[in-house]
Order: structure tokens, then C-alpha cells, then sequence
């Protein structure tokens, strides 16, 4: 099944580290939670601070430590289709919390969501469009959902991916129906 992640993080420096992490399913199944820092993750932005709301102080009274929030991560998202808006950044915190809570760090691997969206609207549309007028459907409707104010938590980011997905299989499902007539492939059926 699909799953969109997002991490929230103590910067966008080398070291830094995640401080929350949220997930949903395609079947709207989600969670989130905060991150208790390792012992040695010192890194910390107090601009980051300011985008996502989150202080060290929470980190440590409200965060969940590392290595269940690891354990917990292998255990829900194996096996399963990851994705994220930015997988570099996000595969990097994800990296860092699989270390550090004493997991190999490629144990669950981040693919970028358009691969999630493009798969939906070429299942949808099958080969009666381009790759190329695929790819364009999925970056108009990414465009056009981009929200005025971003959440900057991880459940909010990772809910928007999934809305992404479900607003390009309808866009697609609009399509076939208007060019072919034919919605076998389409999940919401007509």
C-alpha cells in the first residue's frame, strides 16, 4: 500500500536530525509523533524552530525516544510503498532516526511522491497519453494544490501528498471518462 511520510527537523544543516515524523495510507490509516533527540543530536535552528512550532523542550517532555520510534517505523511501514515531497531531505532524517535508534539505515527507503502520483494517473489513463502529457497532468494539479500557508508538521505534510493522489486519480478518472468512456481503472468507480 501507499504511504506518504514527512519528518519535521532541528534544521536543514548537515547534522541535523528529525524532531517529528507523520505518516498516512492511501486508506487514510495515519500517525504522527515527536522525536525525543539522541544523546548526541546537538544540532538545533531556532528558525527552524519558528517554522514548525516545535521546541527542544517538547522534544524532551512529549517525544517518543528514538529507538521505539525506529522500532515502531520498521515494524508499520515494511513492506509497504514510501514516499515523501522531498525524499533527499526526508530520506536523510530517516536515515538518521533508523541509525540511531540501532536499525540499518536503509531498512525502509523513500521514493518522491510525483513517482506516486504518475503511477496512479498512467494506471488511470493507460497508454492512450504520453508520459510527457502525463507528467504535465501531474505537475498542474501539484501547482494548483499548493496550499497559501503550509502546515510545516508531518501529519498535515504527509495528509497533503495523499489529497495530491486523490486529486490526480479524479483528474485522471475525469479524463478517461471524457476521451474513452472507460472507468474500469478508475478506484472511485464512476
Amino acid at each position: 500500500m501507499i504511504v506518504f511520510i514527512d519528518f519535521e527537523a532541528s534544521s536543514l544543516s548537515k547534522t541535523s536530525y528529525p524532531v517529528e515524523v507523520g505518516w498516512v495510507f492511501e486508506d487514510g490509516q495515519d500517525f504522527s509523533c515527536l522525536i525525543q533527540p539522541a544523546p548526541d543530536w546537538t544540532d538545533w535552528s531556532y528558525e527552524a524552530e519558528a517554522i514548525h512550532g516545535i521546541s527542544r523542550e517538547e522534544l524532551r517532555g512529549q517525544g517518543r525516544p528514538v529507538a521505539v520510534v525506529a522500532r515502531m517505523m520498521l515494524d508499520t511501514l515494511s513492506g509497504h510503498d514510501l514516499f515523501a515531497s522531498a525524499p533527499s531531505w526526508d530520506g536523510k532524517w530517516l536515515s538518521a532516526l533508523l541509525r540511531a535508534g540501532g536499525l540499518p539505515r536503509h531498512a525502509l527507503r523513500l521514493r518522491k511522491s510525483d513517482e506516486a502520483f504518475f503511477e496512479a494517473a498512467r494506471k488511470i489513463l493507460d497508454q492512450r497519453y504520453s508520459d510527457e502529457q502525463v507528467a504535465k497532468l501531474v505537475a498542474d494539479t501539484v501547482h494548483e494544490s499548493e496550499p497559501a500557508m503550509q502546515a510545516h508538521r508531518a501529519l498535515p505534510d504527509a495528509r497533503l501528498e495523499l489529497d495530491r493522489l486523490r486529486l490526480v486519480q479524479l483528474k485522471s478518472c475525469q479524463i478517461a471518462r471524457s476521451t474513452s468512456g472507460d472507468l474500469s481503472s478508475c478506484p472511485f468507480g464512476t
